[in-house]
Order: C-alpha cells, then sequence, then structure tokens
C-alpha cells in the first residue's frame, strides 16, 4: 500500500507559475541572504570562523539555529506530504525524528562540546586511533551529508518549478549556485545567520498557517479531522495506522533510523562547537527541543488541514488526480486555499529559506570532513597551512554542491522526507555508535570501532539499495531483495555487536592504550578543558 500511494502522487504534474507577490518576496528573501552572506565573508579570516562562526553563538542563537537546521524540506514539505497522502502514518518521521532532541540533550550536548573543536570526528579521536578513525569517520560524515543533501535538492528543485514553471533541473542548478555562494564566501557565520532568519520566519509561517486551518474549522480539531476523513478517499483509514506503513517492522525501523540517525548527523552535531561552552551547548540543545516540539505539533494541523482542503478542490489536481507540484507541495497549496496568494508567497519564500540554510550547513559539514578531518588533521598530522586550508574547503564546497545536483536531478519522483530517511539509517548506523560508545563505554577500541563502523555503512547502503526506495522506485525493479526501505533496525544492532567482539578480542597494544584512554576522556567530557588537574586521580 505505501508504494502505491508514492508514486500515485509524488511524480511530475503540470505546474501553475504563482503570483508576482510570491515571486517578489522570494527574490527578496535571496537578495537579504545575499547580504547576510556578504557581512559573514568579512568576518571569515581563518579556518575556526568557517568552520563554527568563532565559536561565539548564545544558546538562544545557536539553538534557533540548530531548529532551523533541522527543519528541512524533509521536515515541512515531506511530512505535510506523508499525512496528505496517508493520514496518521505520516507522523511517523515526525514522532521518531523528536524523540532524539532530548537525548542530545542529556546524553550528547554536554560531552561533545567539551571535547571537540571542528567536528564530531575531534571527539572520537580523542581517545582512539587519530588517523584511522578519522578516516572512517569523516567517509561516513560524507557520505551522510551527500545523501541529505538530495532530500533537500529535490524539495528545491519542485519549489522553484511550482514557483517560476522553470524546468526541474534549471530550478536544482539555481539553488546549488546561491548556497555555494553563500557558504563559500560565509562560511558558518553566514550559515547561521540564514538558518536564525529561516527558524524565526518558518515557525511565523506555519503558526500562521495552523491558526488560519483552525479558524477555518472553527477552532475545532473535531471538525477538522471529520472534514478531512470525508474528503480524503480512504475516509477513517486516515485516523488509524496502517495506510502507508501496513507493517509494524517497517515503523519500528524508521523510528529507531530517525532517532538515532538524527543523533548521529554531522551538521547537527557540529553546531554544539558554534558556542563558547558546554553551557551554552546544553541551552542550544534545550531550545532547539522546544522549537521544534512546537513545530511538530504544528505540522499535525498542517497536515491534517491539507487533507481536509485540498481534497475535492479541482484547482489543486491535474486531470490525471495527482496533486499538482506532487505531494511535496502539499504545504504549499495548502496556504493558497487558506490564505490566499499573499500567504502562498510567504510560505513559498520562507520554504526557500528552509532549504537554502539546510544545504548551506550540510555543505559545510561536508567541507569540515574533507578540509579539517582528512587533510588537516590525517594529511598535515595537525599542523596545516591556514591559508591553504581555508582554500580546500571552498574547493570543496563546489565539489558537494555539484555532486547534489547529479543525485537531486536523479531522485526528483521522490518523496523528499523518504529520502530524508536514508542519511538517518547510515548515521545510525555509523556515526551514532562510534560516537556513542566512545563516550560511555571503557572497552572500546580502534579496531572495534573501524570494524563496526565498515559493517554499519557497508550494510545500511546496500539494504537501502536493495530495498523499495532504490531497486524499485529507482532502478526499476519488480521487487525488492530487501522488503524495507530504512534498514536500521537491523543495521544498528549489527555495528554495535561487531564493535563489541572486536573490541572484546583485540588484545594489541592499541587497544590497551584505547582502554586506558577512557578516563582522561571521561573526565574531559564531564568537567572540560579547565579541570586538566584532576585528571590524575586513580581509575
Amino acid at each position: 500500500m505505501e508504494r502505491t500511494f508514492r508514486v500515485a502522487l509524488s511524480g511530475n504534474a503540470p505546474l501553475q507559475p504563482l503570483d508576482p507577490l510570491a515571486i517578489g518576496m522570494f527574490l527578496a528573501f535571496v537578495v537579504a541572504t545575499l547580504l547576510v552572506s556578504y557581512w559573514a565573508s568579512r568576518r571569515t579570516r581563518s579556518s575556526a570562523d568557517f568552520y563554527t562562526a568563532g565559536g561565539q553563538m548564545s544558546g538562544l542563537q545557536n539553538g534557533t539555529a540548530i531548529a532551523g537546521d533541522f527543519m528541512s524540506a524533509a521536515s515541512f514539505l515531506g511530512i505535510t506530504g506523508l499525512v496528505f497522502l496517508g493520514g496518521f502514518d505520516g507522523l511517523v518521521l515526525a514522532l521518531g525524528a523528536f524523540a532524539a532532541w532530548p537525548l542530545l540533550l542529556f546524553l550528547l550536548a554536554r560531552r561533545v562540546r567539551n571535547l571537540g573543536s571542528f567536528t564530531f570526528v575531534d571527539v572520537v579521536s580523542q581517545r582512539l586511533d587519530r588517523t584511522r578513525i578519522r578516516i572512517v569517520a569523516a567517509s561516513a560524515t560524507i557520505v551522510v551529508v551527500i545523501l541529505y543533501l538530495i532530500a533537500q535538492m529535490v524539495g528545491a528543485g519542485k519549489l522553484i518549478e511550482l514557483l517560476f514553471g522553470l524546468p526541474y533541473e534549471v530550478a536544482v542548478i539555481v539553488i546549488s549556485i546561491l548556497v555555494l555562494a553563500y557558504v563559500t564566501f560565509g562560511g558558518m557565520l553566514a550559515t547561521t545567520w540564514v538558518q536564525i532568519i529561516k527558524a524565526i520566519l518558518l515557525m511565523t509561517g506555519v503558526t500562521i498557517t495552523a491558526f488560519l486551518v483552525m479558524a477555518m474549522s472553527g477552532f475545532s480539531f473535531e471538525s477538522l479531522f471529520a472534514t478531512a476523513v470525508s474528503n480524503h478517499p480512504r475516509g477513517e483509514e486516515i485516523l488509524a495506522p496502517g495506510v502507508l506503513f501496513d507493517d509494524p517492522v517497517q515503523v519500528t525501523t524508521i523510528l529507531v533510523s530517525m532517532l538515532f540517525g538524527t543523533l548521529g548527523l554531522p551538521h547537527i552535531l557540529m553546531r554544539l562547537f558554534t558556542v563558547p561552552d558546554m553551557h551554552e551547548a546544553k541551552k542550544s540543545a534545550f531550545y532547539a527541543s522546544l522549537f521544534m516540539g512546537y513545530f511538530y505539533l504544528a505540522l499535525v494541523i498542517i497536515g491534517f488541514g491539507a487533507v481536509a482542503f485540498l481534497y475535492g478542490d479541482p484547482q489543486f489536481f491535474t486531470e490525471e488526480g495527482g496533486l499538482i507540484g506532487g505531494s511535496n507541495m502539499a504545504a504549499i497549496h495548502l496556504s493558497t486555499a487558506v490564505g490566499g496568494n499573499l500567504l502562498t508567497g510567504f510560505m513559498s519564500a520562507v520554504t526557500f529559506a528552509t532549504i537554502l540554510a539546510v544545504v548551506a550547513g550540510l555543505t559545510v559539514s561536508g567541507a569540515a570532513a574533507i578540509s579539517h578531518d582528512l587533510y588537516a588533521q590525517v594529511i598535515c598530522k595537525g599542523a596545516p597551512e591556514p591559508r591553504r586550508e581555508l582554500m580546500l574547503t571552498r574547493l570543496t564546497t563546489i565539489v558537494i554542491g555539484v555532486i547534489a545536483i547529479v543525485l537531486g536531478i536523479l531522485f526528483q519522483n521522490e518523496n523528499v522526507a523518504f529520502i530524508a530517511t536514508m542519511p538517518m539509517v547510515v548515521a545510525a548506523s555509523v556515526n551514532f555508535p562510534i560516537l556513542f560508545l566512545s563516550l560511555y563505554w571503557s572497552q572500546l577500541t580502534t579496531r572495534g570501532a573501524i570494524a563496526g563502523a565498515l559493517v554499519g555503512l557497508v550494510s545500511s547502503i546496500s539494504l537501502i539499495v536493495v530495498g523499495p526506495q532504490v531497486w524499485v522506485s529507482v532502478l526499476g525493479f519488480e521487487q525488492a531483495l530487501f522488503p524495507y526501505d530504512y534498514p536500521a533496525l537491523f543495521t544498528l544492532p549489527l555495528a554495535v555487536i561487531t564493535m563489541a567482539a572486536v573490541s572484546y578480542l583485540d588484545a594489541s597494544p592499541r587497544g590497551v592504550v584505547d582502554r586506558q584512554n577512557f578516563h582522561d576522556l571521561l573526565i574531559r567530557s564531564e568537567f572540560g578543558e579547565r579541570n586538566q588537574d584532576i585528571q590524575g586521580v586513580p581509575h
């Protein structure tokens, strides 16, 4: 059933260019963010400025930016589109993602900030062999970044296609050029402020949209759900699980992917280093949790509002019965239905800001993995020439942008929420177990971490490729070799078991050192570098 609904309403459709007011608001945002990038470029003089905005953001600023980073096209466009297609089942991805934020606050924020400098790979290299673990972890980061970029590029391409009537391929190229301008010149400082602006605008937009939906429903949830049930082709079935996902194992593995994948996303973890200390890092996670909780509650109203007010209105559908622009555009069409062209223009500009901010954050993270983790720390042994490192970082952003264009075009007919879960699987199977076990398990060794990471990386990518999402929808085979789109339920335990088994069997001198390093790492992770004097306390 899941496959039928996705294919039926997510393909290409004839487009209707929007009102000039919408286009004007869109262009106004582009100009404003380019000015932000120019301002930031004059303050970005070192690799530290480029990667972490100098580490001087406040907890509230950074928490807003983190929320802006995660409130992506997959969250806003994709989840709304899934609720539009299947009702209750569309909220599965939101439930898994939101559950990660309290864990980020209590398990990772303080320790990661106390140990790292630029990337989460800095943290795991504190106790493990720096060269080998950086190569593996940085490679996984690059894979996650590229996969996550696909979802953002698809959402961006569909939006610009709908807004201007441009061919999808041209739209994707335009988005990439703008993002490269932000990141190449402004780095993390420009990215952070674009994310803050975008988060404020997006929360304002979803608040207005949700308020108008409730106003048209007489401020009654009962009326809203009743209208949605009466209009949706599946009727009352949309209020219960089973429309999109009729297999409980599928639901479980999606939840696992979203929960632990969020905790392993490199561009989210990287934001913990843009604040000056662990206290501000914890504030960042708290504010991000607060904003994300509000955002997902609003999406419940918006998603069911799309069901209630779009189905049955022919202006939003093609002659073949598909939603114009595909299911990813349900939120934009709802803006037209409840607020007219003014709200549509605002939400289109905000959605574009959402995509730009997330793509910029991803690009910075991917560039840092190559220029900092691989070039500066592995090739240059921690002593790179600053100007050359910064130049390499900027060149890397261009390469990542080109890759994003190619993959964005290849996956253009897929729902962005589904696509965005693929990097979650890799992050859950590689980044999260390395990071978590490094921080909390004294017996982890370099050999165990590398073996588990490789098993997690290979198994997650392999099962994604032979699963329905790629094997059937992209490659065109009739039946998938693996029945589930997102296999983190299987690949995460496999990676952890491999790490544990190899670590227990590791009797090498390096393994002994890795275990001994845990005590000092534990002290630094709890108290920071200012308490180095207590590291001599006996084990």
